[in-house]
Formats: structure tokens, C-alpha cells, sequence
């Protein structure tokens, strides 16, 4: 007798039922837990002391992975772009270019990536040991409210500190990017940093300063939100962190998508 359910068409499509509904659900949780953290935010229910404690993981703690990607990517490409420019007669415009690279895209999106992969998993994995090990059932016996105490702060910590990050890791990318251009393509100090000048505008500084903050909300929001609704055990944390990371990596791709479209098309 044939069976429907056994056949590799049914399988396949009750896979991608599968994935889609997580997709919606995942996605519904974010939206109901960034409008609790909201709603918190405008009654001004903080805990300032555990705002001040995640900012000091989401700044200090993650700003020497951020340098060391940044630096070096900023190393990389200036390795390849300042030797090709001396060549056609325009190493001049080297700054300029490593400026417009760093400040608009490299710098806020690589040192967004730094966080996920070190302060974004973490905060997706302690909320949800939190969860499966009954804590936060716990708190909400003792009238504490886990959104206002887990989820607020490192939402706070992630829109207030992301751009320190990003403007401390923009100018060591630069510095980074100046020097080998001086050793690579015998580019002088001094014209390097005057063709940054005349690349670099003020308002793409506001601009990348204003998409890193959204760029740390985000992270902080969709990790909490990963972890927080977390339910099993041992193997669900795994798979929360994880989820927390891919998440994380599409919504600073679709923010970027975003930003570039309304600022720069």
C-alpha cells in the first residue's frame, strides 16, 4: 500500500514547514520581547547597576577581538589597494578610499560580527541555562521581572556602548590602514591623512555612529530573545546559542542592507 508520509517529496516539504514555522515563531518571540523591553524602557524600569555590569562585558570585553579583526582586515585590503593605486598614478586617493571603506562598512560590520561571535552567544547561552534550569521560573515567584532584569540591561548595554566600539576599532583600522600604505606603496603620513579628510564627511561618521548602536541593540535583543525562550535542556542551550549567532549575522546583514539603501542609493 503506498504511504504518503514516506515518500522523499512529503519529507522535503514537511521540512520546509518545519523551518518556515520556526522562522515565524523565532521571529514573533523578537517582536514580543522588544516590545515588553520597550514598554520597560518608557516606565523607566532599569536597573542601572546591571546596565552598568553588561555594558563592561559589550565594551571592554569584546574590544580586543573587534581591534584584531579589524586591524587586520584593514591591513589586508590596504596591502592590495595601495600598491594597485601607486601603480595607475593615484595613490593619493588611498586614504580617501580606506576612510569611505572603514567608516561606512568594514569597521561597524566587522566589530558587529566581533560581538556576536564572543558577547552575543554568551548572552544567548546564559539565559537559556537560566531557562531550562527553572531560574527564571524562580524569579518570577519572587515577583522579579526576568525581562526587566536579564533582557533590558544588555539591550541598554548594546545600544549605548556599540559605538565606542565601532568609533575605537574605525581609527585603529585607519591607523592600521595608513602605515602599510606608507611601507607598501611609500604613501607619506601626511597625504594619506589629508586624502582622508577630503573622503571623509561628517555625516557618514553620524551615520555609522547611529547604525552601530542599532547594530548593538539588535545583537543584544536577538540573543536574550534566542535564550530566553529556550526550553528543555542541555542540548536545547546549544542549539539556542547557535540560533542566537545565525540570527544575529542575518539581522546585521538586512540592517546594513537597510542603512545602504536609505543613506547611500
Amino acid at each position: 500500500m503506498f504511504e504518503l508520509n514516506k515518500t522523499f517529496t512529503y519529507q522535503a516539504l514537511l521540512l520546509l514547514w518545519r523551518q518556515i514555522r520556526e522562522f515565524l515563531v523565532t521571529l514573533g518571540n523578537i517582536g514580543c520581547d522588544f516590545y515588553c523591553v520597550l514598554l520597560r524602557i518608557l516606565r523607566l524600569r532599569i536597573n542601572l547597576k546591571e546596565v552598568i555590569e553588561q555594558s563592561k562585558r559589550f565594551a571592554y570585553d569584546s574590544l580586543p577581538i573587534s581591534l584584531t579583526i579589524v586591524g587586520m582586515t584593514s591591513v589586508i585590503i590596504a596591502m592590495q589597494l595601495a600598491p594597485e593605486l601607486a601603480k595607475q598614478g593615484g595613490a593619493d586617493y588611498t586614504g580617501m578610499l580606506s576612510a569611505l571603506v572603514m567608516v561606512r562598512e568594514l569597521a561597524v560590520v566587522m566589530s558587529g560580527f566581533a560581538i556576536i561571535s564572543m558577547v552575543g552567544s554568551s548572552f544567548a547561552s546564559e539565559i537559556a541555562s537560566m531557562s531550562v534550569t527553572e531560574q527564571i521560573n524562580a524569579m518570577k515567584v519572587l515577583q522579579v521581572d526576568p525581562i526587566e532584569y536579564l533582557i533590558v540591561p544588555r539591550f541598554l548595554a548594546g545600544i549605548l556602548f556599540m559605538p565606542a566600539v565601532f568609533i575605537i576599532s574605525a581609527t585603529f583600522g585607519l591607523i592600521c590602514a595608513g602605515y602599510v600604505s606608507h611601507v607598501c606603496a611609500d604613501l607619506s603620513i601626511l597625504n594619506y591623512i589629508t586624502s582622508m579628510w577630503h573622503g571623509l564627511y561628517v555625516r557618514d561618521i553620524f551615520i555609522a555612529i547611529f547604525k552601530s548602536s542599532v547594530f548593538g541593540g539588535t545583537i543584544a535583543l536577538v540573543s536574550c530573545s534566542c535564550g530566553y525562550a529556550t526550553r528543555g535542556g542541555a542540548k536545547e542551550v546549544g542549539l539556542a546559542t547557535t540560533k542566537a549567532v545565525v540570527w544575529s549575522f542575518l539581522a546585521i546583514a538586512m540592517w546594513d542592507f537597510i542603512f545602504a539603501s536609505i543613506f547611500y542609493l
